[in-house]
């Protein structure tokens, strides 16, 4: 829709669509907090549900719903990469370990400086999260579009 900013109704939804996303922490928070560890892509429960119910009334909330799924999408996967990449570090760990009589101070300092990798990681993707979600929402409700960087574009 270039040149003609969407109605301000389309705007609140198409914002929605981008900061319903950031409504998964609240609920991972809730789960980890009353002993539920569950791991679901939350992150797209509430853009999917938006963008399904609102896509053939606005045509602006198709388009923001799709970009708001692709970079949640993407997120997911990448997270998921790092998590098996983490997993494949530490269960080598536990193999050198056993084969080498290993000592049990050296497997400690691997795995801690695992975690840390680990944890770096996992806070860069969420903190980018984070400011890309609030930025595209900003641009979403002024009636511009935005295109997150590094996304799989899954939906066209």
């Amino acid at each position: 829709m270039p040149g003609k900013k969407p109605k301000l109704q389309m705007r609140i939804w198409a914002m929605l669509c981008h900061f319903s996303a950031l409504l998964a922490w609240i609920l991972l928070c809730c789960l980890v907090f009353f002993g539920l560890p569950l791991y679901l892509p939350l992150n797209l429960l509430a853009p999917l549900t938006i963008w399904q119910f609102k896509k053939t009334q606005y045509p602006w909330i198709d388009l923001q719903g799709k970009e708001a799924l692709n970079f949640q999408i993407s997120l997911t996967f990448y997270t998921l990469v790092i998590i098996i990449i983490s997993l494949l570090f530490m269960l080598t760990s536990f193999g050198l370990a056993a084969t080498t009589n290993g000592a049990i101070n050296q497997v400690h300092i691997t795995l801690d400086s695992l975690l840390i990798v680990f944890m770096t990681f996992m806070l860069f993707i969420l903190s980018g999260q984070l400011f890309l979600v609030t930025f595209a929402g900003i641009k979403a409700y002024n009636g511009e579009h935005y295109r997150y960087p590094l996304t799989i574009r899954v939906l066209r």
